[in-house]
């Protein structure tokens, strides 16, 4: 991935668009999430219903502070020693996260990706996306630019080469405030 092909990918983002980029396990689908209309596209194109909320990927918390409270310290440490890295918390989402984002829940799902092209994605695009894997509901998530485009057929903005890291299921997901696992790795 060139610089030239994440500055197409932002533009791209910062115009409703959706991008598939390769993330840790798999190939995601991304966009702003504040654009209502792009993620409303997105949900569709995966027949994702929209009360299950999304995951969000930064290249630091900075980019996922305006979507979420700050934890207590003690929390705050125990999370940064699993970021960068594959794994998702669930933070209390702040009273105007939208709910397209956090769907029926009071908490939010977010990232600090540890793949470098993601979070290359996330710094030229200025801030977080919305991550979700790439591949219609009920189907197998694609970890090759062919699947996705195979999936999608000419419907998405923007799909950026790479490989998946060597993770083979999605990344674990954790509730900050309980420690509890909710999806394991």
């Amino acid at each position: 991935m060139t610089p030239w092909h994440l500055r197409q990918a932002a533009h791209a983002l910062h115009h409703g668009g959706i991008v598939a980029y390769p993330t840790e396990a798999v190939y995601g689908l991304g966009c702003e999430p504040l654009d209502a209309v792009a993620v409303l596209r997105l949900l569709a194109l995966k027949k994702r219903p929209m009360d299950k909320g999304l995951i969000l990927i930064a290249s630091d918390f900075q980019q996922l502070a305006p979507f979420v409270q700050t934890p207590a310290p003690g929390i705050m440490r125990h999370i940064n020693a699993t970021w960068p890295g594959p794994v998702t918390w669930l933070l209390p989402a702040r009273v105007d996260t939208p709910y397209w984002l956090r769907g029926a829940h009071d908490t939010l799902a977010v990232r600090v990706t540890a793949h470098l092209q993601a979070a290359a994605l996330c710094r030229a695009f200025g801030g977080a996306l919305v991550s979700t894997s790439a591949n219609p509901a009920g189907r197998s998530p694609a970890r090759h630019p062919l699947r996705v485009r195979h999936y999608f057929d000419g419907r998405l903005d923007c799909i950026l080469s790479g490989a998946v890291y060597s993770h083979t299921k999605p990344t674990e997901i954790r509730d900050a405030l309980t420690g509890k696992v909710i999806r394991s790795a």
